[in-house]
């Protein structure tokens, strides 16, 4: 079972924003969107500074919808979202030595995506580093150690994450040498994920049961993003993973804490939502398709109509 209850009110709205965004965006074809919503009525149990144990939290039944939500694709940087919460996994219990470098990493790859620091923790969580190709029985010890990170999200035993792939580093330019041989001749060894396994991970990140309470408040304040405009000017419309994603349709007093995605082939965002008098939701929206992926106005067209329907909702 996915670890929400499918809402058929939810359901309904979720199928009217879908119609007017292919309306608006002709571009967009059906089997280029993938959508998970989670609304969350009181009382609210995530965003409480860890108040409810694990045990507590899941317990507690949360109501939502999705569309193509099992779908796998490609997931581009959303997939940080997952090395943030092995990285603080691997540091509470001792695996790895912490340092300032590796802080500074774990910053850059959530708050400013980048995939150099990204690197980094891939190759701390994993044991192996990126380089020139290797004889047949070394490279088998190199894939089996970088699939750890496939292995430990397996153990969660969630539904959502059975057919998920993360042991890929993001690249800028592409892969080489080992990496390279590591995606395969078709590029079959890709990342990997839906839109359910993302909200479900963020959802136990905002619940503060991710790792532990501690440790979700820090993964919390990386990715709270500001939507003041003096702040997004400085990045002048680049990588503050505001503008053209979904915090771009939302007014200056909502809160957005958020991981987006991009390649010139895909568009995504994963966000917890807090609008004052609204109840809060999370919202995850994968877009597919070239002229899709340069389009910025299609994910803030998206979350201005979740807007409206979580005011009809209220």
């Amino acid at each position: 079972m996915v670890f929400f209850r499918q809402d058929s009110s939810l359901t309904n709205l979720v199928n009217q924003i879908l119609d007017t965004t292919w309306a608006k965006f002709p571009t967009l074809a059906q089997d280029q969107i993938a959508i998970t919503w989670i609304v969350y009525d009181p009382p609210v149990i995530v965003n409480t500074g860890g108040a409810l144990s694990a045990q507590e939290f899941w317990q507690h039944p949360v109501r939502g919808c999705s569309y193509r939500g099992v779908e796998k694709i490609y997931p581009a940087s959303i997939v940080k979202l997952f090395y943030l919460v092995a990285i603080h996994e691997w540091l509470d219990k001792g695996m790895v030595a912490d340092s300032p470098e590796l802080q500074r990493a774990i910053k850059d790859a959530i708050v400013d995506s980048s995939n150099d620091a990204t690197s980094l923790i891939v190759d701390v969580l994993t044991g192996t580093t990126s380089g020139p190709e290797l004889p047949a029985a070394p490279f088998a010890t190199w894939k089996q150690q970088r699939n750890i990170i496939n292995r430990y999200f397996k153990s969660l035993g969630w539904q959502e994450l059975e057919n998920i792939n993360v042991n890929q580093k993001p690249w800028n330019e592409g892969a080489y040498g080992r990496e390279r041989a590591f995606l395969g001749e078709l590029m079959d060894n890709r990342n990997v994920l839906n839109t359910d396994g993302v909200a479900r991970l963020l959802h136990s990140i905002i619940g503060g049961v991710a790792v532990s309470s501690d440790r979700s408040t820090q993964m919390m304040q990386l990715l709270k993003r500001s939507l003041n405009p003096d702040y997004l000017a400085r990045y002048d419309g680049e990588e503050d993973q505001v503008t053209g994603f979904l915090g771009s349709g939302l007014t200056h007093n909502a809160q957005v804490w958020s991981k987006a995605g991009w390649t010139s082939q895909t568009r995504h965002d994963a966000a917890y939502i807090e609008i004052p008098d609204l109840q809060p939701y999370l919202l995850i929206v994968f877009t597919e398709g070239k002229a899709n992926a340069k389009n910025k106005e299609i994910l803030p067209f998206i979350s201005q109509a979740f807007v409206t329907a979580i005011k009809n909702l209220a």
